[in-house]
């Protein structure tokens, strides 16, 4: 019969020390994968605005001037890693992608970005001079100045670009926002309105049009009038979209209201600071598919029966004409037919 022992205190508190060390150990191993993990996820570097002096930190360029003027500000590169590195810097044109989102021009002109017809912008009066590749020591701070010039024929309004900093395959852009001194314009319109889906997936598909030459921070309002009154739309409220001058753009706007038998007219009203509201209308069935094919189902059946009753009763009709106007004479027991021809016989 086996014996239990009971552990001295002496034992316990050895045992309790030793799991205590192989906790720590434990931890420290985390935390020092974690550490190498997260030096593996460092780009290393960075790219933004030069503070000037004690002024905060600028999240994007702000330049302004009348056409035909040089405007300069600088870039600051900073190297957070052991090992040199080198950067290539370069201006390149902002634009909206086909959906709203924000994004620049390819490095290369014949690249596939410009295979839409667009032609070079604001990007390419973005000039470094001869820093187009900076090489940033180890732990360094790199100041490099740049200048925009704008052509004495640029147009009045806001121009979109960005500063692109390439290195190691990695590339990090700074905004500009660059407005030529003049006349603004906000404008937008609203184009393309249709319905697509049914029920709680229904959705509403459009087109923004920037027809001025400012950007635009556009909200959009849904009204919907039904056969039988008003139908739930959807109320004011900010899209998610910076609409840059000149873009065009398609959205969606989710409609969890939309009903699920009626004829509908959409009113969509778009808005945004500075410009007369834009709308469009356009129209749409709601039909159940489901309860109306079983119910033309249930039409076709309960036609076929009326039209069988139909024919069984003329069919009876028939057969009683028949019977009242006695046995029917064969047809070589017939008197003949006398000709009407006005003659005596």
């Amino acid at each position: 019969m086996p014996v239990l022992h009971t552990p001295t205190p002496a034992t316990v508190q050895r045992l309790c020390t030793a799991l205590l060390s192989a906790v720590l150990l434990l931890g420290a191993a985390g935390a020092a994968t974690a550490t190498a993990a997260a030096a593996a996820d460092e780009p290393g570097w960075t790219a933004e605005p030069a503070a000037g002096g004690a002024a905060p930190a600028r999240p994007y360029f702000y330049l302004a001037g009348p056409a035909g003027t040089v405007l300069e500000d600088r870039l600051a590169l900073t190297n957070t890693s052991d090992r040199e590195r080198t950067v290539t810097l370069r201006g390149a044109d902002a634009y909206n992608t086909a959906d709203g989102a924000l994004a620049v021009r390819p490095a290369d002109p014949a690249d596939a970005g410009r295979r839409d017809g667009a032609v070079p912008g604001a990007g390419s009066w973005i000039s470094f001079g001869t820093a187009t590749t900076v090489k940033v020591p180890p732990r360094t701070r790199a100041v490099v100045p740049f200048t925009v010039t704008l052509p004495p024929a640029s147009l009045p309004g806001e121009h979109p670009a960005a500063v692109i900093a390439t290195a190691d395959g990695r590339e990090a852009g700074v905004r500009v926002h660059l407005r030529v001194g003049g006349p603004t314009l906000a404008a937008l319109t609203v184009e393309d309105v249709f319905v697509r889906g049914r029920g709680a997936r229904a959705v509403v598909a459009y087109t923004l049009v920037n027809r001025g030459n400012v950007v635009l921070a556009p909200e959009l309002a849904l009204r919907a009038e039904g056969l039988f009154g008003e139908v739930p739309g959807r109320t004011s409220r900010a899209l998610p979209v910076e609409l840059l001058p000149g873009q065009r753009v398609s959205l969606t706007e989710p409609w969890p209201g939309a009903p699920v038998l009626d004829e509908v007219d959409l009113t969509l009203t778009v808005t945004a600071p500075g410009a007369p509201p834009a709308t469009a209308t356009a129209s749409a069935w709601f039909v159940p598919w489901g309860i109306a094919a079983r119910l033309g189902a249930g039409l076709l059946g309960l036609g076929g029966v009326a039209l069988a009753a139909l024919l069984l009763v003329r069919k009876r009709r028939a057969r009683g004409g028949a019977a009242a106007g006695g046995e029917p004479v064969p047809a070589g027991n017939r008197a003949p037919e006398h000709e009407l021809t006005g003659a005596s016989r």
